[in-house]
């Protein structure tokens, strides 16, 4: 584990199951339809139970689908975390469609609503690195980068971001980034 402090707000790196995570939420690198799938998304959905669904499928049927970069906020069911932020990342197709970009609003919109629901820990996935197939280190640097400039920014509640990921490779990406 490693532990960083940026403008008074600790940064925490972490290999680990991010549906353990002891933090007021946690962020779901959802599907457009909200409704579960591989992954982290699966995980989430399994470990929190029925709630976070059933908050899902209400979600769906107000919003039609969440667009590429949104974020919306659930309860976090059985999960030790109160609130499941879940976004959509972009499906990586060479980095001409706006990719980029794309995943910062996944980052950035995920800190907004949390900051809206008073959350001062937050926990992220490396969004859109499994099978959405974006790059690794080009998405850990533009995580680092959105999350970074946000709390030097726009933070008004944040204590605590973490960012779990699954293996020692990513790890080692990451830990890069917070040399």
């Amino acid at each position: 584990m490693r532990k960083i402090l940026i403008d008074g707000c600790e940064f925490v790196l972490k290999k680990g199951d991010i549906t353990l995570e002891e933090v007021d939420a946690i962020v779901n690198a959802a599907n457009s339809s909200l409704m579960g799938g591989g992954g982290v998304d699966g995980a989430i959905h399994r470990a929190g139970g029925g709630a976070i669904l059933e908050e899902c499928k209400k979600i769906i049927n107000s919003i039609g689908s969440l667009d590429t970069g949104k974020a919306v906020i659930t309860t976090g069911g059985n999960l030790k975390a109160k609130y499941v932020i879940h976004t959509v990342g972009p499906v990586w197709r060479g980095g001409s469609k706006n990719e980029e970009k794309l995943l910062s609003d996944a980052y950035y919109n995920s800190l907004k609503i949390g900051e809206q629901y008073g959350i001062q820990s937050v926990a992220f996935p490396s969004i859109s690195t499994g099978v959405y197939g974006y790059p690794k280190e080009k998405a850990s640097k533009t995580a680092h980068k959105t999350v970074v400039e946000y709390i030097r920014n726009e933070n008004k509640n944040y204590k605590t971001i973490c960012f779990i990921v699954f293996s020692d490779g990513d790890y080692q990406i990451y830990e890069n980034l917070f040399s």
